[in-house]
């Protein structure tokens, strides 16, 4: 009688925290491009420590942060969606490790192994809700709601229950390329903020509690004529 070898359990956090076939763990410095737009895309990532930027750039050569990632994300996911090139540019802001997944492995493991499947569709229902709210957010508040949002985000509000340190410097010039305004309007609305006690710098920026009620004063009116005034602000 031939014995069937017994398939080896799969332990998820163990294969996203460690090389294997068709998968390696890669590292980079800070500021260092991890992929560029227009580079063919060919793998999936898993960012297990430090920070990423996500941006684009338009023909005219502007450019727009459109994510900021954590510890716990994937990205370069376009791959399994029939993007043969990559539609963003990946830059690490810090020191940064992440596991590069193959796109067959990546197909593979997720049609094979139901908890890889299930974080990996969690992952990408919640970015679907991100994309969903930060289109609102554009649309229909005003750029200090946005930013105030923006940092309750960066701090991972709502994760645990509390606002967390933001560990990776973000300029004013990312904060103001992330909600669509100028430099000068963030450095007014940050200042505002900290007078007010809504957010604190000690060698990074510590956002309160306190600044989730400028996000729910009141909630995007759609359709109504919503203007942004323009304070005088100086540089």
């Amino acid at each position: 009688m031939v014995k069937r070898k017994l398939k080896t359990p799969f332990e998820l956090q163990t294969y996203l925290e460690t090389a294997g076939v068709k998968r390696r763990i890669v590292n980079f410095r800070k500021n260092q491009i991890i992929f560029t737009q227009g580079d063919e895309s060919r793998s999936v990532l898993y960012l297990q420590s430090g920070s990423v930027k996500i941006t684009v750039n338009s023909s005219a050569g502007k450019e727009a942060v459109i994510a900021l990632l954590q510890p716990g994300d994937f990205f370069g996911e376009g791959s399994i969606a029939g993007q043969p090139l990559r539609v963003s540019t990946a830059t690490a802001m810090g020191p940064t490790s992440a596991l590069e997944i193959e796109k067959r492995e990546m197909i593979r493991v997720i049609h094979d192994e139901s908890e890889f499947s299930d974080r990996f569709v969690a992952h990408m229902l919640k970015r679907n809700v991100r994309v969903e709210e930060d289109l609102v957010d554009q649309l229909f508040n005003s750029s200090e709601k946005r930013l105030a949002r923006a940092l309750l985000l960066l701090a991972n509000f709502g994760k645990e229950g509390r606002p967390e340190p933001i560990v990776a410097k973000v300029s004013q010039e990312m904060l103001a390329e992330m909600i669509g305004t100028t430099r000068s309007r963030v450095s007014f609305f940050m200042n505002k903020f900290r007078k007010l006690g809504l957010i604190s710098y000690n060698g990074h920026i510590e956002v309160h509690s306190s600044l989730l009620s400028m996000v729910l004063h009141d909630q995007p009116r759609i359709g109504a004529d919503h203007k942004d005034p323009e304070p005088v602000l100086e540089d």
